[in-house]
């Protein structure tokens, strides 16, 4: 397969040979792209003519825009638009995440993209999915969290739910979502030999990955109540620990663990019997918060070091990239430009970051010719204005 990118490496992974149109966007649409282009997807990602980058700064350093290159196109113009018409009508997929309508009002909605290309399938990434009362509202991450109820789980008592970073919302339940649905779509059109749409909504995404949470209300094991439960902060065996300088997290659940926890503190586990009675939860949270910051988050590290206690230290970004374990796991490329590597890990078909960063346009030459379109064409649509394909 021929890579787009000068320089980029050729796929190895296991969607080499599947190819894909992007239409750029925000967040999780190329987070999944990424994805997608790291398992050796040919990934063509259409940036809009005149608009610029999406990156909030240096374009050259958006790990999300990876591995794949770029063209851009006028879709406004009649060249624009039949090229984007040809290309969905050599792709296995195409991904887009803008507002519902969007792509209708383009004249590249799933109606018209599934009669050029039957096999097609449609992934459509959303906040608020393609209906309903809010699907033509704004929204972020934090937004599509909070009404699925998972908001609220988080924090302690006496605060508002704390900012979630992007990364519930977005990523795990957009991106992932809208990537496990394009392979469960590319693995039945093997038998069905046709494409579908699909429905790849945040607000779903988000309330699907809270389903253990749910189950533990429905069985009475999960109070409303913030700080209480055992996963949210309100165990003493399930928590964040200040220190005499930086923090530890600790999530010593099982009995083995609450053991080991408690022997290297230097405390009797007879002391912390019965260890799920919520009851006790409060006064022996206060003790261990106590007990903690009589020293440094590096000196429990190294107490904690031969115990099997699920202690580990809260590292900043610098400290993870240089972290003996996530080294010897290449869990980042490199470190004063540390990136995180792609995963998960392929024995026979390893997925690989093919290709740094592309801007707008950027290895779209080359790509284009690889989809098959003529360099006369190529060079005809770049002198009328509607292309850029470097």
């Amino acid at each position: 397969m021929t890579v787009a990118t000068e320089g980029a490496k050729s796929a190895t992974g296991p969607l080499s040979g599947i190819r894909i149109v992007e239409f750029a966007g925000l967040g999780p649409t190329p987070f999944a792209a990424m994805l997608l282009a790291d398992y050796g997807a040919d990934v063509l990602r259409i940036d809009r003519k005149g608009q610029a980058g999406l990156s909030p700064g240096d374009g050259r350093q958006d790990f999300l825009n990876r591995s794949r290159s770029s063209i851009a196109l006028d879709l406004k113009s009649a060249d624009g638009l039949a090229l984007a018409r040809t290309l969905i009508g050599k792709a296995d997929v195409l991904l887009e995440g803008y507002r519902p309508g969007a792509m209708e009002r383009l004249q590249l909605g799933p109606d018209e993209a599934l009669a050029l290309n039957s096999r097609l399938i449609y992934a459509r990434m959303t906040g608020w999915g393609q209906s309903g009362p809010l699907a033509q509202k704004a929204g972020h991450d934090i937004n599509y969290v909070a009404l699925t109820g998972g908001l609220h789980m988080m924090g302690s008592a006496e605060a508002p739910p704390p900012v979630p970073l992007n990364v519930v919302g977005d990523f795990g339940g957009g991106g992932m979502l809208v990537v496990s649905g394009i392979l469960a779509a590319l693995v039945e059109r093997q038998s069905s030999g046709r494409g579908q749409i699909i429905d790849a909504a945040m607000i779903d995404g988000a309330a699907l990955l809270l389903t253990q949470l749910y189950a533990w209300k429905a069985m009475g094991f999960w109070t409303s109540e913030r700080a209480a439960n055992l996963l949210d902060g309100g165990a003493y065996f399930y928590r964040c620990y200040e220190t005499a300088e930086g923090y530890v997290a600790v999530g010593a659940i099982e009995p083995q663990f609450h053991a080991a926890l408690i022997a290297g503190l230097g405390l009797e586990l007879t002391d912390f019997s019965d260890h799920m009675n919520r009851a006790l939860w409060p006064e022996r949270s206060r003790t261990l918060e106590a007990l903690f910051k009589t020293r440094t988050r590096d000196e429990w590290i190294a107490v904690f070091e031969p115990l099997d206690a699920c202690v580990t230290p809260v590292l900043t970004q610098d400290e993870a990239v240089r972290h003996p374990a996530n080294i010897s796991r290449n869990v980042f490329t490199g470190v004063e430009r540390a990136e995180p590597n792609p995963a998960p890990r392929f024995s026979r078909t390893p997925a690989q970051i093919r290709s740094a960063p592309t801007l707008p346009g950027q290895g779209g030459y080359a790509a284009l010719k690889a989809w098959g379109i003529p360099d006369v064409e190529i060079r005809a649509l770049v002198a009328r204005d509607s292309l850029s394909a470097e």
